[in-house]
């Protein structure tokens, strides 16, 4: 599965996609997962409602299952302008 990170997520975490394989069902699983790779991981989702999901260039929430998704992205929220 492709990961993406966006905006300051790929600051935080210092690059902007990984190929991983996990056993999470869902996006918060997921997350879990993440955030015990690295301290970087770690900074970048310390505030999850800071954080936005698309599965497969759709959004989506962190109870969403990833079963069969190919791709996430996870990018800060988005403001009009």
């Amino acid at each position: 599965m492709d990961i993406l990170y966006f905006a300051w997520l790929r600051e935080r975490i210092d690059t902007p996609r990984e190929r991983i394989e996990t056993s999470a069902a869902t996006v918060a699983e997921l997350v879990a997962e993440l955030t015990a790779r690295s301290e970087r991981h770690a900074c970048a989702f310390a505030d999850p409602a800071s954080v936005r999901v698309a599965l497969d260039h759709e959004l989506s929430d962190f109870a969403a299952s990833i079963d069969g998704v190919a791709e996430i992205a996870f990018f800060p929220p988005m403001t009009g302008g």
